[in-house]
């Protein structure tokens, strides 16, 4: 358990950090872009040698299949649920209008939507830590949250929030993520091999939904000619942290 709260607080202060910087620059977006580019890469390296293959490997092909079907079926339903809610619009559009920030509340918005990533994520972080730590999933669930805290706060900013409240806002943020890892170790540590393939599948399923639905389309749109090398930069970074 103290090794799941001090790996929740580390993949989380990338929240306080980024919103940090949020509160004092505006940087280009390109430079977010470029970020989560690097941490879309890490995390398709840490899903496919860390998380999803360990499931495979304790369950076999039908249940850490099924799992990971599950778990981006249930990510795709709450999102799509906090698009329309949010913005009225869902997919591509929402994302757009909340970059324009034509809806009123984007900065909340954001902040929405950065935990509906960030927890799955950092549930899936919690259960790996079953078969032992996993420092590559930890380096890129930290890096995709830094850039996306840094663009929320910037909003929230310039909605008119002081940075005391909005670093506040964040601060609570990481607390619920940091306690998301917690509870995915509590969670899984008591599992029988077939269950927690199904389990860590899930958690995969989730994050590799949120890969496609946010992360890589963010990058793409913002990050321009550097996304390739920062997405193969991350991958990389990621395998060797996990061989």
């Amino acid at each position: 358990m103290l090794t799941a709260l001090l790996y929740g607080l580390a993949a989380s202060s990338a929240l306080i950090v980024g919103a940090a910087l949020g509160t004092r620059f505006d940087p280009p977006r390109q430079v977010t872009g470029v970020l989560l580019a690097f941490a879309s890469g890490a995390l398709i390296s840490a899903l496919a040698f860390e998380l999803f293959g360990e499931a495979f490997e304790l369950g076999g092909a039908v249940r850490s299949g099924l799992g990971l079907l599950a778990g981006a079926a249930v990510f795709v339903v709450v999102d799509t649920m906090l698009d329309r809610k949010m913005t009225g619009k869902q997919g591509p559009e929402a994302r757009e209008v909340q970059a324009k920030g034509a809806a009123a509340g984007v900065g909340w918005a954001l902040l929405a939507a950065v935990t509906l990533d960030g927890v799955p994520e950092n549930l899936a972080l919690g259960v790996s830590l079953v078969e032992g730590a996993s420092l590559s999933l930890l380096v890129a669930i930290f890096f995709s949250n830094l850039p996306e805290a840094l663009v929320a706060a910037v909003a929230m900013g310039k909605e008119g929030r002081s940075a005391k409240v909005v670093m506040g806002i964040w601060t609570l943020c990481a607390a619920v993520l940091a306690l998301a890892v917690v509870l995915g170790r509590m969670f899984a540590g008591g599992l029988s091999d077939p269950v927690l393939s199904v389990s860590l599948g899930f958690a995969g399923g989730a994050v590799l939904a949120s890969l496609a639905d946010t992360l890589m389309p963010e990058a793409f749109k913002d990050g321009g000619p550097y996304v390739a090398f920062a997405t193969a930069a991350g991958f990389f970074v990621s395998f060797v942290l996990a061989a």
